[in-house]
């Protein structure tokens, strides 16, 4: 879950909206310096589904006693994120192997730059058992595919860089920077408007790229329990955050 500041309300947007921003990201990739991902439909199925394992959860979400709202992304307790990730690449896996693996690599990935700092052992062994048995199947699905290292390699860093640029958007922080191999990505606000937002260098094939997501509107925060946090989430209207990206 994705808290975003609508006035004085917070728009509360699923992962896998944002993970469908991260989608049409990928799918607008391409230009003279930078090339499009290949394979395409494959990788751009990877980046629409890369949060599949946290749909579910979203729908009910865990109440954050310290605000009263829905737990954020990276405000979840361990063991139910390594739970939740640990099933994500099963999910997509009667979609595209290639795109399981997509999933597979961005979830180690993301423990990979992000190691957990922890004194609990069991805690320990849980991430080392999670990493083992996602690079287990990460082999199995490659070897099967013949996908080559250095562009699956490739295709994990640039899903990497729609999940950094979408939830930047998502939670409208800005200016922020994104990085890819030797270069660095400046994400901005644009002059003519709140939701329009520059981007250097341009990497796109359109001169103007129009996004979407989707949240519910939450006004009434904070809530006192769970269940009141619940009612609240299924009576919320849903809402549609119109982005636009252009080059700086």
């Amino acid at each position: 879950m994705i808290l975003r500041p609508e006035g004085e309300a917070v728009l509360a947007i699923g992962q896998a909206s944002h993970a469908w921003l991260s989608g049409q990201l990928a799918r607008a990739w391409g230009n003279d310096r930078f090339p499009v991902p290949a394979p395409l439909e494959e990788v751009v199925l990877g980046a629409l589904q890369h949060d599949v394992g946290m749909a579910e959860w979203d729908l009910r979400p865990e109440r954050s006693a310290a605000t009263g709202l829905p737990l954020q992304f990276f405000e979840l307790d361990r063991p139910t994120h390594l739970a939740l990730w640990t099933a994500a690449p099963r999910r997509v896996l009667s979609q595209s192997r290639y795109a399981a693996l997509l999933v597979s690599l961005h979830g180690t990935g993301l423990y990979e730059r992000f190691p957990p700092k922890t004194d609990d052992p069991e805690i320990a062994r849980a991430v080392a058992a999670y990493l083992d048995g996602q690079r287990a199947l990460q082999a199995e699905l490659a070897a099967a595919l013949g996908a080559p290292p250095e562009e699956l390699a490739r295709n994990q860093a640039l899903l990497a860089l729609w999940d950094g640029l979408s939830l930047a958007l998502c939670r409208d922080q800005v200016p922020h920077a994104l990085h890819l191999d030797a270069t660095t990505f400046t994400l901005d606000r644009a002059a003519e408007g709140h939701d329009t937002f520059t981007l250097d260098p341009w990497p796109f094939a359109v001169d103007r790229l129009a996004l979407r997501a989707e949240g519910r509107r939450l006004d009434g925060a904070p809530y006192p329990d769970g269940p009141a946090l619940q009612r609240a989430l299924d009576r919320a209207p849903v809402l549609t955050v119109g982005l636009v990206l252009r080059p700086a």
